[in-house]
């Protein structure tokens, strides 16, 4: 193996105390520690090609797709939709 591959080196992350202390907490009861668990996630993303795992915003789940879709059907046959007066502001 090269110097390269054999030298450690440190990196420094951010996050707040509360999710540190969860993760570690976690990891622990697995057996791991933080760094352990960390090179483990970059290893795997290096085998992986990216992320070792989906990055979704769950506003595009798809039961929250659902929803809307039947709420959109709802307002458009005018289902369930009340109408309202609105006040004017008075200055």
């Amino acid at each position: 193996m090269s110097d390269t591959v054999k030298k450690k080196v440190s990196i420094s992350i951010k996050v707040s105390s509360s999710d540190k202390k969860r993760a570690a907490e976690l990891f622990d009861s697995l057996g791991l520690n933080l760094s352990t668990a960390v090179n483990i996630f970059i290893k795997k993303s290096i085998s992986e090609g990216g992320l070792p795992f989906d990055v979704k915003d769950p506003f595009y789940s798809e039961t929250n797709q659902t929803e809307l879709n039947k709420r959109f059907k709802e307002v458009e046959s005018y289902r369930d939709v009340h109408s309202h007066q609105l006040l004017d502001n008075e200055n």
